[in-house]
């Protein structure tokens, strides 16, 4: 049955954070293709907007419900200055949240790239640099768990899910990425800054002592939610100022530039809508750190709700706006990761026994 108050660590409560995220990133889904294909608004503006709108809404709850508070395994002074040490890799991390957020809607910008192409790669190195990141930890005796061969079978079909289109040559049109200088420093500046953050992640969750007086999964979440704020709209800042006294112009500069000086109508719905990828961003750090599992298994889990999510959005916006339907190759696609569940829930279920053993849940 199914229980609305979850006990940390259970298959319940990661079922109800993969629902959430499942919920709210089909929203994002819709909302991105309205608003640029229905509306007519151009990807930049819509960039500006929503990120405005999702990281004011995330900041603003971790503010006032004080999430920030953060219990510390080793305080630092520095003159006359004290704080956590956990500060010394959390603001990184935010720093690298602020990376991976614009250049994910940035990729996607691109005429004549595939659409395709650049989600491909972009979640098949995401589940990739999970599994990494749980080889490095395990070497350096931070992960004290193993990774099943249930995971390992669920990276594999995975990868083969999000690869299937281009190794079989699908259509999705669009040249080559990496014959774009532009395209492939956007790409590497992703990967590297996920890379980054999701060791910092795994880290500081296999670093937690057992006994805690704070849900520390809220508190990194808020510390980099609040660094990430701060740096996209300072940046951001200084790029419109730049701009404007420089007079630089571009396909993307230029309306980058005017969504600030000029803002387009129904921007206040894109911010409105774009609240939704605010709420995503919760239950995606929260899957990224769940409790007892391993990186390989939470960012399967991750990818895979956004990959299942996506193809719901595409269903939907074809059913009321008349969007182009998923292509056969597409279902062949789900198939797989429904196969990568599949050896996730057997994965599951050893882990739940292995916890329970260990008194870890």
């Amino acid at each position: 049955m199914w229980k609305l108050k979850t006990e940390d660590a259970s298959t319940e409560r990661l079922l109800q954070f993969v629902g959430g995220y499942f919920f709210f990133y089909i929203i994002t889904g819709i909302s991105v293709k309205y608003f640029q294909d229905v509306v007519g608004m151009h990807s930049m503006e819509y960039l500006v907007y929503s990120t405005a709108g999702s990281t004011l809404l995330a900041t603003a709850i971790v503010l006032v419900l004080r999430w920030y508070k953060l219990e510390s395994i080793r305080m630092i002074t520095w003159g006359s200055f004290t704080f956590p040490s956990e500060l010394l890799y959390i603001i990184p991390s935010g720093i690298m949240t602020a990376v991976v957020v614009p250049t994910t809607t940035l990729l996607y910008s691109f005429k004549g790239i595939s659409v395709m192409v650049a989600m491909t790669i972009m979640r098949g190195s995401v589940i990739i640099i999970g599994r990494i990141v749980d080889a490095i930890q395990i070497k350096l005796g931070v992960l004290k768990k193993k990774v099943y061969w249930e995971e390992n079978m669920g990276v594999i079909f995975a990868v083969l899910a999000v690869s299937l289109k281009i190794l079989t040559g699908g259509s999705g049109g669009g040249a080559n990425p990496f014959t774009s200088t532009p395209v492939m420093v956007i790409f590497f500046s992703y990967i590297i800054a996920y890379a980054i953050r999701i060791y910092i992640m795994n880290y500081y969750k296999n670093t937690r002592p057992k006994e805690s007086h704070v849900d520390n999964n809220k508190s990194f979440f808020a510390i980099e939610q609040i660094v990430s704020t701060f740096t996209i709209w300072a940046v951001s800042g200084i790029l419109v100022f730049l701009a404007l006294k420089n007079n630089w112009t571009g396909e993307r500069m230029t309306p980058f530039v005017k969504s600030f000086t000029n803002p387009v109508p129904r921007y206040g719905s894109a911010m409105f809508w774009g609240c939704a990828y605010g709420i995503v961003a919760f239950f995606s750090v929260f899957l990224f750190m769940f409790k007892g599992r391993t990186a390989t298994f939470a960012g399967l889990v991750n990818r895979l709700t956004s990959l299942v999510a996506g193809t719901f959005s595409t269903l939907l916006f074809a059913l009321i706006w008349g969007g182009k339907w998923p292509e056969i190759i597409d279902w062949i696609s789900l198939f797989f990761i429904f196969i990568a569940v599949g050896f996730l829930s057997r994965a599951e279920k050893k882990r739940m026994v292995e916890l329970k053993i260990k008194h870890e849940v």
